[in-house]
């Protein structure tokens, strides 16, 4: 019977992996995430906003019309984001709570009111869980997960008075675990939980609240990374990884062999301003990173179901995803 159950749970994988592929190009065959873009006068947060990712998405509201706070903590970076029309620099470290209270006030006197929150900022940090200094995994989630947590909650009655929208950056590491990246994919874990638990809780409201899984594409945080070790005179000398850790450290920190962040902005837009945002966001530059996440989530389906005693045959698990997918493609 075990032998059995085994191998109808192994079968779910290709025919799950199947109809979810059929779906996929309903969202991924578009150039861009199509939303009507009428500013009207809506100011949106951007935390993280000095490169990257952050500086794409501020970069795109700010041309579309609408007004950025975009949040920075050196005072170079908020001098090149006060040149931009439409953005008002805001020093900002998010984790730092004085800051993020003075941002507050800032906004609030502005009396544009706050229809968005983009929570980009983010680090990385390397190294295997089992290595790893502590004080690292605190800064890690000191800036991922606490940080859209402290900013999200100062600004939240601007964005109930505005029923407005609060969008997570993650990423695929929400799904997928690297073994170096160890602390980094716990954190991105953390914001599929918050993300969802958030929306469940002011849904009431009005706000909404989604999540943009990005795959690999151009940004600095691998060098600030990179900087930051250096800074505090990491040596990763004796890990078990040494050379696979040295090989991610001296490669391009710059992620120039990337793609610019476009599409994740095209997204951010659409989170924030359609009708209908999507609790999910999947932004990959290329099938494979979009083959190996949906896999992973089917992988860990499957392991969920199997060997115990409410396990699903093959037919009811399809016809779970059948059904996840009439309801995501459902015209709301």
């Amino acid at each position: 019977m075990k032998r059995s159950i085994q191998i109808l749970a192994l079968l779910v994988i290709p025919v799950a992996l199947a109809i979810l592929i059929v779906a996929l190009p309903q969202f991924m065959s578009r150039p861009a995430f199509a939303v009507a873009e009428n500013a009207g006068g809506k100011a949106v947060l951007v935390t993280g906003a000095s490169s990257g990712i952050g500086r794409n998405i501020t970069e795109r509201l700010a041309g579309s019309g609408y007004f950025v706070y975009a949040g920075a903590r050196k005072q170079a970076d908020l001098d090149e984001l006060n040149a931009i029309e439409n953005v008002q620099a805001i020093r900002l470290d998010v984790t730092v709570q004085s800051e993020i209270d003075a941002a507050v006030e800032t906004v609030s006197k502005a009396g544009r009111g706050l229809y968005g929150i983009v929570n980009n900022a983010g680090v990385v940090t390397v190294g295997s869980l089992h290595e790893i200094p502590e004080g690292d995994l605190l800064f890690q989630f000191d800036v991922n997960v606490y940080g859209p947590y402290r900013v999200s909650k100062a600004f939240f009655p601007l964005l109930a008075n505005s029923k407005g929208r609060i969008v997570n950056i993650g990423s695929i590491s929400g799904v997928l675990s690297s073994p170096l990246l160890g602390a980094y994919s716990m954190s991105k874990h953390a914001i599929e939980a918050y993300t969802d638990s958030m929306a469940a809780s002011v849904a009431q409201l009005g706000v909404q609240v989604s999540v943009i899984e990005p795959g690999n594409y151009k940004s600095d945080i691998l060098s600030s990374a990179i900087q930051r070790a250096k800074d505090e005179d990491q040596s990763f000398e004796g890990s078990i990884h040494e050379d696979s850790i040295s090989q991610l450290m001296t490669s391009p920190a710059d992620r120039s062999q990337y793609e610019e962040p476009d599409a994740v902005a095209d997204a951010a837009v659409h989170a924030l301003f359609d009708y209908a945002p999507k609790r999910r966001y999947l932004v990959v530059p290329n099938q494979r990173e979009a083959e190996i996440t949906i896999r992973k989530a089917i992988e860990e389906l499957v392991q969920l179901n199997q060997d115990h005693p409410f396990t699903y045959d093959r037919d009811a698990l399809v016809a779970m995803v059948d059904e996840a997918i009439a309801a995501a493609t459902r015209p709301k």
